[in-house]
């Protein structure tokens, strides 16, 4: 049983670290369920690459051939990275850039994996899913909005945690999901907030730690790089730069017959910061269901298509890269993005009722600071 004092203490922080952060939970709730649905939506405006069906035994196109594709639509631009989505092979992105460590300029390539023909350009920075995803993830504002909304997930858990404990006391003399449609309408609209809090609790926390995860994705990625990757191009340490790099279909063989069983999920070029100016940086996804959001690099020189070194991810990065996809609903197809989509509409209703109750709750002050200031005058 919470003392009155705790009770106290447990609602002072339950208010304000939810007021904080309600606005910019909002934003991301009403952002993130068109994310959820972002290959539909990408097919429905017809911005989605569309590949042909042919037959499963069709033979693969040569990457070095796919690369040189996707350079002819870009003559002045080179290889930056090349990666295909976990559920559909048909297709390779190759995006390309002034340099490799470029920070501006990109373009992408859509290349079918089949044919080596080019299927399209998809638009890297402009479109409604651009705006929605900037907006979830960042702000438009790079690394100082994600760490900023981080911060706002912290205090989201906060307010789940505190509403949390104060369910109990509250709902001491009420039956589960109780509406008291006699009483005022703040007493209704505390009620709705309940027991829509409490439904959604769970998945609100999950989403919302994930959330937190992925704020720190960049700074997580940058220390893997000073940190594995420094120790996995220590031998190339003093050797000059390539003048140009071996063969990109040399690289991804070589990578998959080291890993077998494994798929490409993307490959980084030489220079590029998931490589190095010696190596192609390969990253495999797992054959299985369970093992295809778990990732693998395997550095192969570029110019003897050897594999020189291949390390498991370590912690920090396998809980980013499970946290990533359990935040939109990506693990279980159709089903689970409606579901998502539930929930995520049932978190908007938490957020608005209180609100609402914030807002009712400051209008008898108001009133009285009013009849006050025409009291005095």
């Amino acid at each position: 049983m919470l003392s009155t004092r705790a009770i106290r203490t447990w609602t002072w922080t339950h208010k304000w670290s939810s007021l904080v952060c309600t606005v910019f939970m909002l934003l991301l709730c009403i952002t993130g369920l068109p994310l959820i649905f972002h290959h539909e939506i990408g097919h429905l405006l017809g911005t989605e690459i569309e590949a042909a069906e042919m037959p499963s035994d069709t033979p693969r196109a040569d990457l070095d051939a796919v690369l040189r594709t996707a350079i002819a639509r870009h003559p002045t631009l080179q290889g930056m990275f090349a990666s295909q989505e976990e559920d559909d092979d048909r297709v390779w992105y190759v995006t390309l850039a002034p340099t490799p460590d470029a920070k501006a300029g990109f373009k992408q390539v859509a290349v079918d994996a089949r044919t080596g023909q080019p299927l399209g350009e998809p638009a890297l920075d402009s479109g409604f899913m651009y705006i929605m995803r900037s907006l979830h993830i960042d702000l438009f504002m790079g690394l100082p909005g994600m760490l900023f909304l981080g911060l706002m997930g912290v205090l989201l858990l906060a307010s789940l945690v505190s509403g949390a404990v104060l369910y109990a006391p509250f709902m001491r003399k009420l039956r589960f999901g109780e509406i008291r449609r006699e009483r005022s309408a703040r007493a209704k609209w505390l009620d709705l907030h309940n027991l829509v809090g409490i439904v959604t609790l769970v998945w609100f926390t999950v989403v919302g730690a994930t959330g937190v995860i992925n704020a720190w994705a960049d700074l997580l990625v940058k220390y893997y790089q000073s940190t594995e990757v420094a120790a996995m191009l220590a031998p190339y340490k003093d050797k000059p730069p390539l003048a140009s790099p071996g063969s990109l279909q040399g690289a991804v063989a070589a990578a998959l017959a080291h890993e077998r069983g494994m798929k490409v999920a993307f490959v980084a070029f030489p220079g590029t910061s998931f490589a190095s100016p010696h190596h192609y940086g390969v990253f495999l996804r797992g054959g299985e269901h369970v093992t295809a959001k778990l990732l693998k690099p395997v550095l192969v020189d570029a110019a003897t298509s050897q594999v020189t070194d291949s390390r498991e991810l370590p912690w920090y990065l396998k809980t980013l890269l499970v946290s990533q996809p359990l935040h939109f609903g990506d693990y279980g197809g159709l089903p689970m993005q409606i579901l998502w989509a539930l929930l995520d509409v049932a978190t908007i209703v938490v957020l608005v009722t209180g609100l609402v109750l914030w807002w009712r709750k400051r209008a008898p002050a108001r009133q009285a600071g009013t009849a006050a200031a025409r009291a005095r005058a």
